[in-house]
């Protein structure tokens, strides 16, 4: 059984920073890679970044410079370092358990159950 549980988020106003955190359980799937996904009203949900085991990362263009991913193996846990928010940024955020091959994130059916986190203008 897997387990992904999110946490962190919240409001937070436009200009701050805010950490997600992602715990993984990995009891019978063994992910390559984590990424974070993203999904705004009415929009489709986007990968944001992503991170292989061993710490290469990926970031979609919005967020280049501004977003951090990161992981810590021995607490098997993946954050999302959020600073310089955009009220763009408020959807809610799902940590995705997949594949990390080539310099490319492919995502796998394993999902937390997403946490909310809006930006205030």
């Amino acid at each position: 059984q897997v387990q992904l549980v999110e946490s962190g988020g919240g409001l937070v106003q436009a200009g701050g920073s805010v950490q997600l955190s992602c715990e993984i359980s990995e009891r019978t799937v063994s992910f390559s890679g984590i990424g974070w996904y993203r999904q705004a009203p009415g929009m489709q949900r986007e990968l944001v970044a992503a991170i292989s085991r061993g710490g290469v990362t990926i970031y979609t263009d919005s967020v280049k410079g501004r977003f951090t991913i990161s992981r810590d193996n021995a607490k098997n846990t993946v954050y999302l370092q959020m600073a310089y928010v955009k009220p763009e940024d408020t959807a809610v955020y799902y940590c995705n358990g997949g594949s990390f091959w080539g310099g490319r994130y492919v995502g796998r059916d394993y999902w937390g159950q997403g946490t909310q986190v809006t930006v205030s203008s």
